[in-house]
């Protein structure tokens, strides 16, 4: 019996399909600065590069010259590989949220059990970065694009177009 067990757990070991380690390391194409599409100069986000396990990046909205609100986040593998997105908005508690999926120009972070948002998208489409969060509102679905065009950090000028 126990050698039964044996051969049938090698097989299943065997033939189980591997799961890939992901890394931080993955989202390089989210580093730099990112101006809000038609909002006020120094509205966007900055992401630095992932190095040490981790992505840190801030975002700020600026309405009539003043800053309005403002976001730091911690993208970080955890110790047991996992990847997540710590959000710590303005006004508000920080909020953890586990990788969904993640691909060469997309990442989905998922929290199921925050009020909202419970998913959070970033998309890279050329020079342009849609954040997304999306979920529920007092029962009923919600949905904030963040339209966001790549810029040189220090001028804020957009970049040039790269193909």
């Amino acid at each position: 019996m126990r050698l039964v067990f044996s051969l049938t757990l090698a097989v299943l070991i065997a033939f189980s399909p591997a799961t890939e380690a992901v890394s931080v390391e993955e989202l390089a194409w989210m580093a730099g600065c990112w101006a809000s599409v038609g909002a006020e100069v120094g509205s966007g986000e900055q992401w630095t590069q992932p190095a040490g396990g981790t992505l840190l990046g801030v975002n700020r909205t600026i309405k009539n010259s003043v800053t309005v609100a403002y976001e730091f986040l911690l993208i970080r593998e955890s110790e047991n590989g996992t990847i997540e997105l710590v959000a710590n908005p303005s006004g508000q508690s920080g909020a953890a949220f586990a990788l969904k999926r993640m691909s060469e120009n997309e990442v989905v972070f998922e929290n199921p059990d925050h009020d909202f948002p419970q998913r959070i998208i970033y998309h890279l489409q050329g020079d342009d970065l849609e954040g997304r969060i999306e979920g529920e509102m007092e029962g009923e679905p919600r949905v904030v694009d963040f339209p966001m065009r790549r810029v040189d950090c220090e001028s804020r000028i957009p970049m040039p177009e790269q193909h």
